[in-house]
Formats: C-alpha cells, sequence, structure tokens
C-alpha cells in the first residue's frame, strides 16, 4: 500500500493539502495511525503511552476547524509525539525509569503547550534510555526498542522511541531532546531526519539534569516538517531563564534557497577522532562532495578545537548524579547499572571541576565563532559506526571501547558550543543500514542549516520503510 492509499505514509505537507480539499480528516489520519502504532508496537516497542482517546479528541476539534476553513497552523491536525522526558499534563513522566512516579504531569512544558495551542495531534508519549543518560535506545522500565530498519540493532537514543517511530513514520514530527547527540544519534542510525536547534532557541521546562547542555527538537521524516515544527515551538519561556530571545526568521520563507555560493568545510575526523568506520567515511565523504554539485565551494578543514570529551564528561557525570541523589538508595539496583556508575563518577566531581567544565565551553564556542566567519556550514560524519547490536552501550567488537561517548564523537561537541546541527540520512551499508551526514551551522542560524538539509534532502532523497525489517 502507498500514500495515495494510506494516510499514514503522508507527511505534513501532503496532509494539510489533503485536509484542505476535504479528501481526508485529521480523524480519518489519527485513527489509521493508531491502528498502525497497534499492529507495529508489539516489535516496535517505540511508545510508553499511546493516548488513543486524547488523540481522537484533538483530532475531532482539529476536523471541525479544517471544515470551518479556521486552522490554527501548519500543525493542525497533524499527529505528533512526545519523548517521555518532556511534560504533558494529564500524562506520568517515567524518563525510562521504574523508580520514577506513575504521577499524571499537573503542567506541560512549554514545547507541549506550543503543539497543542497549534492544533497538532498528540498520539502518546515515546520511549528513551533512563535518563536519557546514554545514546542507546534501551531501559529498565521499557526494555529494549527496535530499529525499524534491522529489529536485531539499536535505535541508538536517547530519543530511540522517536527516532523508530519517525522511520515508520508513526507521527508526522516528534519532539526530542538532545544533551549530547540524543536527537541526532537515532536520526542517524534510523535514516531520519533530525535537528538540534541553538541552545535557548526551544525554552526547556523544568530542566533536565544535563541543562547546561540540553536541547530541545524535531525528528521526522522531511525536513520542511521539522522546519514548521521548530517555527513553532521557538522562542522564549519566563520558565526557562536560558531561553534565547533572539528573532527566529521565517525557516519556511527561505527553505527552498538552495546553497548555491555558501562556504562549507568537510571535516571527517574533527581533528582529533581516531576510529571511524570505513563505510560512514566513504558515504559522509560522498554526500560532503554533493554539496559542491549543488553550488557550493566545499574544501577539507577541520574547526581547530582539540577533543573536548574532558569538557563533557564532568558535565555529564554530575548530571547523572543530579538525578541519582533524588533516588532512595535502595531502590538503585532497580537502575541501568551503567546510569548508576557514571551517576556515582558525578558524585566525585568538585564543584570547581564542574565550574571548570561549564567555563571551557566558552572558547570552543568561540572557537566555532571564528570557524564560521570563513565557513558558512560544517559537514562531519554524524556517527563514526552505523548501528550495532542490540543489547549493547558500544559495538561488541570493542573497537570504540566501553564508553559510548567513543562511536559518538561528533555529536556532543556542538552541545557544548550551543550551535545548532542536524543529521540527514545521505545512505546505506552494504547491510542496509542508514548512515547519517551532520550539518552545523553558525549560532542561531538554524534556517542556514534547514535550508542545506532541504537541498540535499531534494538532491538526494532518502529511503523510507513501511514494515520493521528483522535480522
Amino acid at each position: 500500500m502507498d500514500a495515495v492509499t494510506d494516510p499514514t505514509l503522508l507527511d505534513g505537507t501532503a496532509l494539510r493539502t489533503a485536509y484542505r480539499l476535504r479528501e481526508l480528516s485529521p480523524v480519518e489520519v489519527t485513527s489509521a495511525l493508531i491502528r498502525r502504532i497497534e499492529a507495529l508496537e508489539p516489535v516496535l516497542n517505540a511508545f510508553i503511552i499511546v493516548d488513543r482517546a486524547g488523540a481522537v479528541r484533538a483530532a475531532e476539534a482539529s476536523a471541525a476547524r479544517w471544515a470551518r476553513g479556521e486552522p490554527l497552523s501548519a500543525l493542525d491536525g497533524v499527529p505528533v509525539t512526545i519523548k517521555d522526558n518532556v511534560l504533558w499534563a494529564g500524562h506520568p513522566m517515567r524518563r525510562g525509569s521504574r523508580t520514577a512516579p506513575e504521577t499524571p504531569a499537573g503542567e506541560s512544558a512549554p514545547a507541549v503547550e506550543r503543539l497543542l495551542a497549534a492544533g497538532a495531534v498528540p498520539l502518546g508519549k515515546t520511549t528513551m534510555p533512563e535518563f536519557g543518560w546514554k545514546g542507546i535506545g534501551d531501559s529498565p522500565l521499557t526494555g529494549i526498542t527496535r530499529n525499524p530498519w534491522n529489529t536485531s540493532v539499536t535505535t541508538g537514543g536517547s530519543s530511540a522511541g522517536a527516532a523508530a517511530a519517525a522511520a515508520l513514520n508513526l507521527g508526522v514530527v516528534h519532539l526530542g531532546t538532545d544533551g549530547a547527540g540524543s536527537i541526532r544519534i537515532p536520526a542517524s542510525f534510523c535514516g531520519v531526519f533530525g535537528i538540534k536547534p541553538s541552545f535557548g532557541r526551544v525554552p526547556a521546562y523544568p530542566p533536565s539534569a544535563f541543562a547546561a547542555v540540553s536541547h530541545l527538537g524535531p525528528l521526522s521524516r522531511t525536513v520542511r516538517d521539522a522546519a514548521v515544527m521548530v517555527q513553532i515551538l521557538a522562542g522564549p519561556d519566563p520558565r526557562d531563564i536560558t531561553a534565547s530571545h533572539a528573532p527566529l526568521p521565517d525557516l519556511l520563507e527561505g527553505l527552498e534557497s538552495g546553497i548555491r555560493g555558501l562556504r562549507v568545510a568537510w571535516s571527517p575526523r574533527l581533528g582529533y577522532v581516531e576510529r571511524l568506520d570505513p563505510e560512514v567515511e566513504a558515504l559522509t565523504a560522498a554526500a560532503a562532495r554533493r554539496f559542491e554539485a549543488l553550488g557550493a565551494h566545499v574544501e577539507e578543514a577541520d574547526p581547530g578545537f582539540a577533543d573536548p570529551t574532558g569538557i563533557l564528561n564532568p558535565l555529564w557525570w554530575t548530571g547523572a548524579w543530579a538525578a541519582l541523589r533524588t533516588i532512595p538508595e535502595d531502590r538503585w539496583g532497580e537502575m541501568d547499572p551503567g546510569f548508576v556508575r557514571a551517576a556515582l563518577r558525578g558524585r566525585e566531581v568538585t564543584g570547581a571541576d564542574f565550574a571548570m567544565a561549564l567555563n571551557a565551553r566558552g572558547p570552543l564556542h568561540a572557537a566555532m565563532a571564528r570557524f564560521h566567519e570563513r565557513y558558512d556550514l560544517l559537514l562531519t560524519p554524524t556517527l563514526a559506526t552505523p548501528a550495532f547490536e542490540t543489547g549493547h552501550d558500544t559495538p561488541p567488537d570493542g573497537r570504540f571501547g566501553d564508553d559510548w561517548i567513543g562511536w559518538s564523537p561528533y555529536s556532543y561537541p556542538f552541545n557544548l558550543s550551543l550551535q545548532p546541527a542536524a543529521s540527514v540520512p545521505c545512505g546505506l551499508t552494504a547491510g542496509g543500514l542508514p548512515v547519517g551526514l551532520q550539518i552545523v551551522g553558525p549560532m542561531m542560524r538554524e534556517d542556514l542549516v534547514l535550508r542545506a538539509a532541504r537541498a540535499f534532502e531534494e538532491a538526494h532523497p532518502w529511503s523510507f520503510i513501511d514494515r520493521p525489517r528483522g535480522t
């Protein structure tokens, strides 16, 4: 069945057209999607909550607005999902942990409020590793979330369920979070688009344990759908003292402008990455060369900063400890042992060490600002490896060590530098697994990142699947 006969395969642009022409209603689409989720979820395990009744109510309200010709926004009637570390009133926020209460939240996060106010139809909450501490898609609470491209390999994380749902279009746009790559990692492994906007562009409340490096943003099958979501989510909120007041340009107005004349740097190893899968390197290098065919001036250049793992680790471990210390010690045995180990390392980080790491972001941010005086965009691989077997935090052959940061050296530097970064699918390995190309832009230039991603998407459309594939 194709998108002509199956409304669950349509993107947001096609849905809006169908709603306007009264060829489909939000109720039809939502009901079909719920049936599809119910059929695929036993294999996929991407949702911790599916709010069937609430989704239908929201779809009915949207259908009435479309019938009057009064949609609230470009997301009115468009099905969305919410990651389970984002508050959604009336639903619990478990964050992948058995220790989290099942009590429904009394309020919604600013991002969720804006989605609801825009008329989006929330289908449910998606899975994540415990407290979002790692780039893998499993947790003690929900178990393993499966990668639709091959159910024996990981989705990546921490926006694991969001990426798996996006890959199968179980919802059109999916709200994720990204503290060290948590949108871009699963986007790369699952063959979808994901963008981490500039720090503070989308307000965060309540702040996560990893608030110093945490961003909210979308995952989707198409760049345009992600741009629509960012446009709606962006803007300050008084509950987030770090939220940016910088004006957001119209992300859709210039989306189709192309990249002719842009200065683009290709950095396959950032100057310090030692281990990179050969297939990933070949596919991402070929993708970088395609930017030349689109009219950009591309040259190989490294941004000029040293490996920032030493900056990330104190911030990351301290965040883990901030979460763990709120949980009674007699319950630690119910938790991901890796998370507990990371948190206990955070317990040993001194206040001075934390402050030094926090301040060390400044020189990295400045280095990238200087770099972007010469280059409009930076391209890198999104990850150093394709997806690997579930049940492991790192590839089991040991080539990247025993820390998940070892195979994701390209993502977290740009959480530390605070700037926007996206992952676009750029091909499949010989084994049929997706690979992502990372596009990094100057601070507050989501419009430029999205424009480049859209140009690449249009010239080199990526592959989609509509059913999970086995081993």
